[in-house]
């Protein structure tokens, strides 16, 4: 199955965000989180089978849908889901945005933890919130969480939310259940909500897995929200489908009124017949895309310690993301990614994008073929190297 993943997809002039939006076709995209990789054959057929039908109306939700995802998650991870716990609407990011409105007013404050996905910023922004910031600290290379500024920041009386990347974008951390059942412990203390987006959740390397953070006590699943979907891990941002776990009804009341306030509580056609097929038939394909990331990521890894060793690169665990030190350069971030835009032909995400915690930083989507990767390597190198 390994041909899948090393075959180089014609995505230039294809609406495609990655790889149309630098300007000149000689420009390499390993920026935007999104795949170079066909998804699982067993999702393509069930999308051509649905467009065969050749009407796109309304969609209801069949119970197909809920049952894919009960089953995903119980044998995948050992959550056991209700199927009424779920809530669908069209994406993480608007599913984080609703679930913001429906937990907080305006003035309220919501924790994260940068350098952190820069859409936390702008769906708290936009609840007429404040960002309470408890930033990760880098403890022999490893990002790790300040507990003792997060029981600070808890316990602020605007406190409201804590948003928890698990796993982490950009650092790449797979947060422990030991990290976790901290972070829920003190958020319990101070009626503080834990609303987790676990979208990269399936991203881990081999022979490894996340925990679901509501999975860890019942106390946790009844306080907690969690926003998943399948969109990261099968390649189906498109599909603009995605899923808000809550077990405690009143909460989950008023997510699903926030959701239809916020008008994202329609899906297509096409998200629910990949949805389904992702997670009744998409396990296999997904192992060997687990594995092949694995050794993309060995081989930056070697890179890096035989071509750059005045770099370094955050340990990955989860993700398809890697997070580089830069600071040796003396450059900000973006004077960085705009110098390998127009010196070396290579797009990557500037570390600032994620909040000033990131200055010094790159991230870097190594998510394609090997040989695409390998070139990526060369650019990052005379960049960061002028050579």
């Amino acid at each position: 199955m390994n041909e899948l993943f090393d075959a180089v997809q014609l995505r230039r002039g294809t609406d495609c965000v990655k790889w149309d939006t630098p300007a000149d076709a000689d420009v390499l995209p390993m920026w935007v989180a999104d795949m170079d990789f066909r998804t699982a054959p067993a999702i393509v057929d069930a999308v051509v089978r649905r467009a065969e039908q050749g009407i796109y109306g309304y969609t209801k939700v069949p119970e197909a849908y809920y049952r894919a995802i009960v089953g995903w998650f119980e044998r995948r991870h050992d959550w056991h889901i209700e199927p009424e716990w779920i809530v669908y609407t069209t994406g993480v990011v608007p599913a984080v945005s609703a679930v913001i409105k429906a937990l907080t007013h305006p003035g309220d404050r919501v924790i994260i933890q940068p350098p952190v996905y820069n859409c936390f910023y702008s769906s708290i922004r936009n609840n007429g919130c404040e960002a309470s910031l408890n930033p990760l600290q880098q403890v022999d290379g490893r990002f790790v969480i300040d507990f003792d500024d997060l029981e600070v920041k808890a316990a602020d009386p605007r406190a409201r939310v804590l948003l928890l990347c698990n796993p982490h974008n950009p650092v790449g951390r797979l947060w422990t259940p030991e990290e976790l059942r901290r972070v829920g412990d003190i958020c319990s203390r101070h009626d503080v909500t834990v609303v987790a987006d676990e979208i990269h959740c399936e991203l881990t390397r081999p022979g490894t897995d996340y925990t679901p953070f509501a999975a860890l006590s019942p106390e946790f699943q009844n306080r907690a929200v969690v926003c998943n979907s399948p969109s990261k891990a099968f390649n189906l941002a498109g599909m603009q489908t995605a899923n808000i776990i809550a077990a405690d009804p009143e909460l989950r009341r008023r997510i699903d009124r926030a959701v239809n306030d916020n008008e994202v509580c329609d899906i297509g056609p096409f998200g629910v017949a990949a949805l389904i097929a992702a997670y009744d038939h998409g396990a296999e394909w997904l192992d060997v895309l687990r594995a092949y990331l694995w050794e993309n990521y060995r081989c930056v890894r070697d890179f890096f310690a035989a071509e750059l060793p005045d770099f370094s690169i955050a340990p990955l665990e989860a993700t398809y993301l890697v997070w580089i030190d830069c600071r040796a350069t003396g450059r900000t971030s973006e004077e960085l990614a705009q110098h390998l835009v127009l010196e070396c032909r290579l797009m990557v995400s500037p570390g600032t994008l994620y909040g000033p915690e990131g200055e010094g930083f790159l991230r870097l989507n190594i998510a394609c073929p090997r040989t695409l990767l390998t070139e990526g390597l060369r650019r990052l190198k005379k960049g960061l190297l002028g050579r």
